[in-house]
């Protein structure tokens, strides 16, 4: 009987696999230094403003980031935009490493450095004085320093980088200048007080900084588009 339940299951689900023409959680569009994830057309516009050292971020991530691809992104019902607001060096660390290349991978990259932060954020709050002032430096031998310590490193060769390509990306300094310039000008937006938040068709949701008051809006905001 379970098996022919679950057969039933997938016939019914055939369609909708037969019937997808677009892959919408692959398609990503720049825009400056953030991203569009998903259907440039859909009616509902999200933008997840967050910081890669910010523990909330990474909760954010682990429990909302299934449901948005599955219910929202996916369907091409929402447009998902990541902008960085920059707390501090190790922050503009990986929010470069995110952005290396190809624009396709970042996706993954973002989500492999928010869902696994607790595997290497520790240095955060145990370094040394010496290791500490080693990150102050705007360089990309500063930058360098930090993705050693942070083991930065090991996160990207899991992504299929290796070190001479991730150094290509921490060499960067027009897309740093560009990544602090732009988060400089989304942290004196009204309503941003904090990481994450969120805003939906160009409407920061004050006081929104979890799954949980954030799904109620969203899903309004789909329903009233449909």
């Amino acid at each position: 009987m379970k098996k022919i339940a679950f057969a039933a299951a997938l016939l019914a689900a055939a369609p909708l696999a037969i019937g997808a023409t677009h892959n919408w959680l692959a398609t990503v569009t720049p825009d400056g230094t953030a991203h569009r994830i998903g259907n440039p057309d859909a009616k509902v516009k999200l933008v997840e403003y967050v910081s890669y050292t910010c523990p909330h971020c990474a909760a954010f991530t682990k429990e909302a980031e299934g449901p948005i691809q599955l219910a929202y992104i996916q369907p091409g019902k929402v447009n998902v935009e990541i902008r960085n607001l920059i707390r501090d060096p190790i922050d503009l660390t990986v929010a470069m490493l995110a952005d290396c290349p190809p624009m396709s991978r970042f996706p993954q990259n973002h989500s492999a450095f928010l869902a696994h932060q607790e595997s290497w954020i520790g240095p955060l709050t145990d370094a040394t004085a010496a290791q500490q002032e080693r990150w102050k430096q705007p360089t990309a031998a500063g930058r360098r320093a930090i993705a050693a310590d942070f083991k930065l490193y090991d996160i990207m060769e899991r992504r299929g980088y290796s070190r001479a390509e991730a150094d290509r990306c921490l060499a960067n300094d027009a897309l740093m200048k560009q990544i602090v310039a732009s988060s400089a000008k989304d942290w004196d937006l009204p309503n941003i007080e904090g990481t994450p938040a969120f805003a939906i068709n160009g409407v920061i949701a004050p006081g929104t900084h979890s799954w949980q008051s954030l799904m109620p809006q969203l899903q309004e905001s789909v329903k009233k588009a449909s």
